[in-house]
């Protein structure tokens, strides 16, 4: 009756048979705590499981006390988890594997990895799902190099990954950049014979296309036999974030055809090629069709998407119509995507009043003031951009340093700007100068309306020359064959100098070299960017 009322939802209906039980069994203290946990009243059932402790006498059972631990998991009770581990070692049930498993899931899920991977070293039949579960949980917790550690252990134990295993694998890579990871884990893949239909073959396609390598992406894609509405999406956001924005809309296309339907995170990659395409009346259309055709309702990304659409064609009015229109307050993308628009049409009044929303939403991102002094200063109002960076200065706000990185030989260099602490630094400064050179002979002139102090031209040109990204290049170039392409990721904006200095760059050097800053990927070659410098 007890487990009957639980199945069916009815927990007051079962503790009500519960108390008046004269003799309680194993069979009801775990039906009534495991159905607690499993209709989200944990902290109940941690209560019941103290009562059980305090006055039952018949010991505590594996199938109890794994309640009891999946309770402090969805608790985040560390204290009485530690409490219960204590239980199960004087009871005897710390061999038992689906306790062992609790165990380590509850120290995992209240934070305290070490402890969990303690319980899981002292396993010893660990079975595929013990393995990826204490990966991922290296992964959430930021401890990369221990994460990959494992997952090598795992290969050579003997015990073959699954999907999910793969998968967690691959996020991971894409998080933090490491390709040359992920293409060991796809090695992995292919000499296995992992399933081209399963989850870990979509998030491949994902990874490859967070990562800006659209080849490989679309080539794991055309092995897939019936892509899933996650890989299509992958694909056609990877294609408009990387200077492709028609390919990106064909294969929407391809999508409409192919029996799938989009859903509002398609669209935000459909919308994000136009504006990077500049084809501001067709994604107009794609918007209108979101809701009109496709019976999906606006999420505020969307509005995001065409405001920043229409900004950066300077089509301000119509944004600002779309704005009072919104059923939701916009939000600080949308903000943010307008005063982008402003900053590239020098639309000085429209980014204040952006300027002051963002200011109201996250009064402490320097993202914001730079922008805005960037604006003041490309406008030659030096007065204003001296006021803003006193506000800065009165208020704390430091802008957030510039950092690139780039990957060689699987091991990540990262940059500052100005840095000399890389071991190649005289080198790469020496190579920057040479190349600088032969810039300026091939007509380059460096773009300084954006250096925020009012100082001499030399002195700007000196303030750009070293930006991090460019070091970057430059060692990237230094350390790999002719022919090699060169990968540099930054955590801001590229500056309109790095922009421009990149084409030249790649052409001298016959180097194709990609850059991915916080807002897309930016592919040179030839002298060339695959952004045809709308960005």
């Amino acid at each position: 009756m007890v487990s009957g009322y639980v199945k069916s939802g009815d927990l007051g209906g079962a503790r009500g048979v519960f108390d008046e039980m004269p003799e309680k069994d194993y069979f009801s203290w775990n039906a009534m705590v495991s159905g607690y946990v499993r209709f989200k009243q944990p902290g109940e059932g941690l209560k019941l499981f103290r009562v059980m402790e305090k006055n039952d006498n018949l010991g505590c059972t594996k199938f109890v006390v794994s309640s009891a631990l999946s309770a402090c998991s969805a608790t985040r009770c560390l204290r009485f988890g530690k409490e219960i581990h204590g239980h199960i070692v004087r009871n005897g049930l710390d061999s038992d594997e689906v306790v062992c498993s609790s165990l380590s899931d509850m120290y995992g899920k209240c934070g305290s990895i070490d402890d969990a991977r303690h319980i899981f070293d002292k396993s010893l039949n660990r079975d595929v799902v013990s393995w990826t579960t204490m990966i991922d949980r290296y992964f959430e917790d930021g401890r990369r190099e221990e994460g990959f550690k494992l997952f090598l252990e795992l290969l050579n134990s003997g015990i073959r990954p699954n999907e999910f295993t793969f998968a967690g694998v691959l996020n991971a890579c894409k998080n933090q950049s490491a390709e040359y990871l992920g293409k060991q884990v796809h090695g992995h893949m292919i000499r296995i014979g992992c399933d081209p239909s399963s989850f870990a073959a979509s998030t491949l396609v994902h990874m490859y296309s967070k990562l800006g390598n659209m080849e490989n992406a679309y080539r794991v894609f055309k092995g897939i036999p019936q892509p899933d509405l996650v890989s299509w999406t992958s694909l056609i956001n990877g294609y408009a974030q990387n200077g492709q924005p028609q390919e990106a809309l064909r294969l929407f296309e391809l999508l409409l055809k192919s029996g799938n339907k989009p859903d509002h995170i398609t669209f935000i990659g459909v919308l994000s090629a136009c504006t990077h395409a500049g084809l501001v009346d067709r994604g107009l259309e794609y918007f209108h069709s979101i809701k009109e055709k496709h019976g999906l309702d606006y999420t505020a990304d969307h509005y995001a998407c065409v405001v920043d659409l229409l900004g950066r064609s300077g089509r301000f009015r119509e944004a600002e119509d779309i704005i009072v229109s919104m059923p939701m307050k916009p939000d600080k993308f949308l903000w943010a995507s307008l005063l982008g628009g402003c900053r590239i049409h020098g639309n000085i009044e429209l980014a204040k009043r952006s300027a002051e929303a963002l200011f109201q939403i996250e009064p402490d991102n320097p993202a914001t003031y730079v922008t805005l002094a960037n604006i003041y200063a490309t406008a030659g109002k030096w007065d204003e951009v001296a006021t803003l960076r006193k506000v800065m200065n009165d208020k704390g706000v430091v802008k957030k340093p510039g950092i690139s990185w780039t990957e060689i030989k699987g091991k990540v260099h990262t940059f500052m700007v100005g840095d000399k602490s890389h071991p190649y630094s005289t080198e790469i400064y020496d190579y920057l100068l040479k190349l600088l050179r032969r810039m300026k002979e091939e007509g380059y002139n460096p773009e300084t309306d954006y250096v925020l102090h009012d100082v001499e031209e030399e002195q700007k040109e000196q303030n750009i020359s070293y930006h991090s990204e460019k070091l970057a290049v430059a060692f990237g170039i230094i350390m790999t064959p002719q022919g090699t392409t060169i990968k540099v990721l930054k955590n801001l904006r590229t500056c309109v100098d790095c922009h421009t200095s990149f084409k030249y760059i790649s052409k001298i050097v016959d180097r194709k070299i990609i850059v991915r800053d916080s807002t897309r990927f930016h592919c040179f070659e030839g002298g060339s960017c695959s952004c045809k410098d709308y960005w």
